[in-house]
């Protein structure tokens, strides 16, 4: 159970920073279409982890964005929407994730008085037999 936690801790910890990116070049997007740039954006995207490529994107015909929801899933969100979507799913992430934090605490907490619960009676056991042995050698 608490390896299952701490993946699902993993898994949370990696897609929190992707919405923000996400977030921030939508910000950009935005930020560049109130400046009113005759030129176009030039920036770099990741294709893969090791792989980037150079774009040019013409801020003033960007009206929508591409988001990818999971499972082999893309879905075309107007830049208002995408940013109400992701800012939503980032605050339910933040959200999950704290609750993992404290199901790992829980499950520490009772992990700990399990150990010590174990290590006690074992004890117990342990001067029990030392009773009996003690009590059958002087009889």
């Amino acid at each position: 159970m608490e390896l299952s936690k701490r993946q699902q801790l993993a898994d949370l910890n990696t897609k929190i920073p992707d919405i923000e990116k996400n977030l921030a070049v939508i910000a950009e997007l935005k930020a560049a279409q109130a400046e009113d740039a005759p030129e176009p954006l030039e920036t770099n995207y990741e294709l893969n982890d090791t792989l980037y490529s150079r774009a040019e994107i013409d801020v003033k015909a960007t009206k929508s964005v591409y988001l990818w929801l999971g499972a082999d899933v893309m879905l075309e969100y107007p830049l208002d929407e995408a940013v109400a979507l992701l800012t939503e799913r980032l605050q339910k992430n933040r959200d999950q994730a704290a609750m993992v934090r404290e199901d790992l605490e829980f499950l520490k907490e009772n992990i700990t008085t399990m150990e010590v619960n174990t290590a006690r009676l074992y004890n117990w056991d342990v001067e029990r037999r030392k009773q009996e042995r003690a009590a059958t050698a002087s009889s």
